[in-house]
């Protein structure tokens, strides 16, 4: 008789379901769900994600066992990157509720035992935004200009102050027309034209945020997520960066960037601690931040900065042993002498989702998720993607799951051109479709699109699938070898592991990941031929169904003694 997939032994479930009675903050082990606002849920049938909608659907986490909700920027914005250009921040987007429907999601997360992390996009704001419309109203050397990168072209003026390249494509400098219409100076936006850069060096721009992070931390915010964070230091006048004709924003590969990773954004960093550090609850400060490698990463985390950050080496590495071992070592070796925990992530709204990519025969992600198209193979790829949950789950730290992992959503490939909303495809000259298929609305019920998305007969902002039908959170809460019902019993299962950092490698062959926590064995076959399980413990919890060896890409969590 075979293991059955994601069973849960009785004899493991009463201690699973218990809480570890840690005294370490909550954030070190935590496993965090990222809502991706406009695709999650619609209360208000506009066809676009809402606060309500989120609210409605909080017993869905809680009951997948999630610890926090992160969730994407929801403040008023035009919406040129996805609520990512911010033009007011202490406010809700009126398309997405408002701040009383923001103070009972979080009274109602709070009764279930839900922390909530808020987005705060700190690198630039929206061009709406009052601070910026004065600037452009004022003038050259004016001191609304003051707050952000405002230059004079070179070039006689006509060419861009330098040669900075924008995560979107393209430079990284627009031009301006002055008030009396003539062309004047330009300025800084490292992603898209309507996101243009603040100046941190700024006395305005410090104080301003100091105001921001109380603000959202008085209303009762469990943490805070920082949005592009190497990008909030600029070298002193803005010298080259060196890049080539048509280079790409592979910021994980630069090293001694002018505008990107500058030592002085620490002193931000420091700043915003020093702030979350008087508040009760054990605060969170979280950093997205793309950076040459592990060493780079811990600089970040420091015991006066922020407390974790997203691990995008695991993110973006391969499915192959030695590269996803490489990185787990290269993890923890960093951030041991700093104290920090890792944080573990496989896919976000920013990255190819990781069923599709783990089926192609690059199964590493590309910059900011903008692959090129290539074959996959989707069974492959979930396959891989359920063991890379169980591997992931296992590993010392906290983890971040994107909504619909738990579904086995694969990437939408085939959106239309004309629904299109990444500002990539048209920086890129309709060359790189950009993110949109990662961000396709989430399938709760029903047969057929919005799948419960919306109320039936809305049509939500980017379209569904007609196959999602079979992926629905009410089709798989049924079935017990579904990828939800895997999630859920590994989220259970997870509380019970050793609350350390500790792991130590077992030798199980070149292709094979296994390592032990405690009296907790994770084994995962990367190699193209079943591996003998007799000898390596109780099988608690399996990717797949199994019998006495774990066929090729399949994990199991199993109890040794």
């Amino acid at each position: 008789m075979g293991t059955a997939a994601n069973a849960l032994p009785a004899d493991l479930e009463l201690d699973a379901r218990a809480d570890r009675g840690s005294a370490r903050p909550w954030w070190r082990t935590a496993v965090v769900y990222e809502v991706y606002l406009r695709s999650f849920a619609d209360a208000d049938g506009d066809g676009l994600g809402d606060v309500e909608g989120l609210r409605s659907r909080l017993t869905h986490l809680a009951d997948l066992g999630v610890d926090a909700l992160w969730v994407t920027p929801w403040y008023p914005s035009p919406m040129a990157d996805g609520g990512y250009d911010v033009a007011d921040y202490r406010d809700v987007d009126p398309r997405f509720g408002t701040l009383a429907d923001v103070d009972a999601l979080l009274a109602d997360a709070h009764d279930l035992g839900l922390r909530v992390v808020v987005d705060l996009v700190a690198n630039h704001t929206s061009a709406e935004h009052p601070w910026f419309r004065a600037a452009l109203a004022a003038g050259p050397g004016s001191p609304e200009r003051a707050r952000y990168f405002f230059r004079d072209g070179r070039g006689g003026g006509a060419e861009p102050p330098n040669d900075w390249i924008s995560a979107f494509g393209g430079s990284a400098w627009t031009r301006v027309r002055e008030p009396d219409g003539a062309p004047g100076q330009w300025y800084l936006h490292l992603f898209a034209p309507e996101q243009p850069d603040l100046d941190w060096g700024h006395p305005d721009v410090q104080e301003e945020f100091d105001g921001i992070v109380r603000f959202w931390l008085d209303r009762g915010v469990d943490g805070i997520r920082v949005d592009a964070a190497p990008a909030m230091a600029k070298a002193p006048d803005l010298p080259d960066a060196g890049h080539p004709p048509g280079a790409s924003f592979d910021a994980g590969s630069w090293v001694g960037n002018p505008h990107w990773d500058v030592d002085e954004v620490h002193e931000v960093l420091r700043r915003w601690r020093r702030i979350g550090d008087e508040y009760a609850g054990d605060r969170l400060f979280v950093s997205e931040a793309v950076v040459n490698g592990p060493e780079r990463l811990s600089r970040y985390v420091r015991p006066d900065e922020l407390h974790t950050t997203f691990n995008f080496d695991w993110l973006k590495a391969p499915w192959d042993a030695r590269a996803l071992r490489a990185v787990v070592d290269g993890t923890l070796a960093a951030l041991a002498p700093v104290g920090a925990p890792a944080t573990w992530v496989l896919s976000s709204h920013d990255e190819t989702r990781h069923v599709t990519r783990f089926g192609r025969a690059h199964s590493g992600a590309a910059v900011m998720g903008f692959d090129a198209a290539a074959p996959t193979d989707l069974a492959l790829g979930l396959r891989r993607a359920r063991a890379a949950a169980l591997l992931t789950l296992a590993l010392p730290g906290g983890a971040y799951l994107y909504q619909g992992e738990e579904l086995g959503l694969p990437e939408v490939e085939d959106l239309p051109e004309e629904v299109l909303q990444d500002p990539t495809w048209e920086r890129s000259g309709h060359t790189a479709r950009g993110r949109d298929g990662c961000r396709v609305p989430l399938p709760w019920s029903g047969d057929r699109p919005p799948f419960g998305f919306s109320p039936d007969g809305v049509v939500p902002w980017l379209p569904q699938p007609p196959g999602w039908r079979d992926l629905t959170v009410a089709v798989q809460r049924e079935d017990p070898s579904s990828t939800l019902s895997l999630y859920r019993a590994a989220l259970r299962l997870r509380r019970d592991l050793p609350d350390d950092d500790a792991l130590r490698w077992l030798d199980l062959g070149a292709d094979v990941l296994a390592f032990d926590r405690g009296p907790w064995r994770c084994v995962v076959n990367l190699s193209r031929h079943p591996l003998p399980l007799t000898g390596l413990g109780r099988p608690v919890l399996t990717s797949e169904q199994v019998g006495g060896e774990l066929p090729p890409d399949t994990a199991a969590w199993l109890v040794t003694g």
